[in-house]
């Protein structure tokens, strides 16, 4: 994690920034967040106990059910289960 003077001076400089320059920082940031998301994926194995955000905003907790390709299947004891993509759930220890 970046300090907030670093967060500072990467926002002031995105504001600089031409269409083409945006358009290679957006890809780049769309590789680093692909790249997380299959480290977390790793990471993560059926039973595992996790937390995401649901809809409204409402941390809903569960347990994972099914591990796929791009997102986990949580099962939060109510009637559906959920189908999250991995860079949106925290383990739960």
């Amino acid at each position: 994690m970046i300090s907030s003077d670093e967060m500072k001076i990467v926002m002031g400089s995105i504001s600089d920034m031409s269409m083409e320059d945006i358009t290679k920082v957006s890809e780049m940031i769309k590789m680093r967040r692909s790249m997380l998301g299959n480290k977390l994926l790793r990471t993560i194995d059926v039973g595992d106990k996790v937390s995401f955000e649901g809809r409204g905003g409402i941390t809903v907790f569960g347990k994972v059910t099914k591990v796929m390709v791009k997102n986990i299947v949580v099962d939060t004891g109510e009637v559906r289960k959920w189908r999250v993509p991995a860079t949106l759930l925290t383990k739960v220890a």
